[in-house]
């Protein structure tokens, strides 16, 4: 049972990780806290997108499941909206 939580909260983190690493490399945004602000914003929203999941599954059961075990389609809409929104704000701050 441990490994089954274990499995989900790490896809969360990659997915996290991957949008902040998208953000701020690929997209070339500036955020504050640098990449550490982009990073814990798109864990935030991943686990958020999860969160999401968790209490709206029956409604968007039809999307896909990696290994059957955690849909990685709203954690990866949600980690992306939220931090194009931090990008966003931090460029109001600049």
């Amino acid at each position: 049972m441990a490994t089954y939580y274990l499995n989900i909260g790490l896809t969360y983190v990659i997915i996290g990780l991957a949008i902040a690493i998208l953000f701020y490399y690929a997209f070339r945004k500036h955020f504050l806290g640098n990449f550490w602000g982009a990073l814990i914003v798109g864990l935030v929203g991943s686990f958020l997108g999860g969160i999401i999941d968790f209490f709206f599954g029956d409604i968007i059961h039809a999307l896909a499941n990696l290994n059957n075990s955690v849909n990685i389609f709203p954690p990866i809409i949600t980690s992306f909206i939220v931090v194009w929104i931090f990008s966003k704000i931090s460029e109001f701050r600049d």
